[in-house]
């Protein structure tokens, strides 16, 4: 009866030492792709604990972007307004930590904006961003990580310069 009792106490206390709690750790490097002008970072994070709080994520970059006017039909004017915007970006979102003490997700980090004002019958276009030092922050548990890769770009066809 003894070496029986003793076997539970040991049962218990390896599920009490197994439960949940532990490290939170992204399972990778977060990875970053482009999605149009803007960029999308994955990741799976695990080591959460089965807590009922969320995690709170940010992604950021810093984009430098590249807008000017221009006509329908993407007609170039002569000369045509252009400006550039070089500004720190950012996304938040807080998610749901399932069974099992981790979390995969996504958040996108929409391309900066532009104050660019166009003349009647033009519209502002993006034409070209490049977003540097991407990284994911697990602001709960005061983790961040790189994305892999850690920069892209975007350009389509740009009037030139006249």
């Amino acid at each position: 009866m003894q070496t029986r009792y003793k076997l539970c106490l040991l049962a218990l206390v390896v599920v009490v030492t197994a439960a949940p709690g532990g490290r939170p750790h992204f399972l990778r490097a977060p990875s970053a792709s482009l999605g149009s002008p803007k960029v999308i970072v994955d990741w799976t994070e695990v080591g959460l604990g089965n807590t009922q709080n969320g995690i709170t994520y940010v992604a950021s970059a810093k984009a430098g972007a590249h807008f000017q006017c221009v006509k329908r039909g993407h007609v170039c004017p002569k000369p045509g307004a252009k400006e550039e915007v070089l500004k720190n970006v950012y996304v938040s979102g807080t998610f749901t930590i399932d069974k099992n003490g981790r979390i995969s997700n996504t958040l996108t980090i929409p391309a900066p904006e532009s104050s660019l004002v166009c003349p009647y019958g033009q519209s502002v276009t993006l034409v070209s961003v490049v977003f540097t030092n991407i990284t994911l922050k697990d602001t709960t548990n005061g983790l961040t990580a790189p994305a892999n890769p850690s920069s892209l770009s975007y350009s389509t066809t740009g009037c030139p310069d006249y």
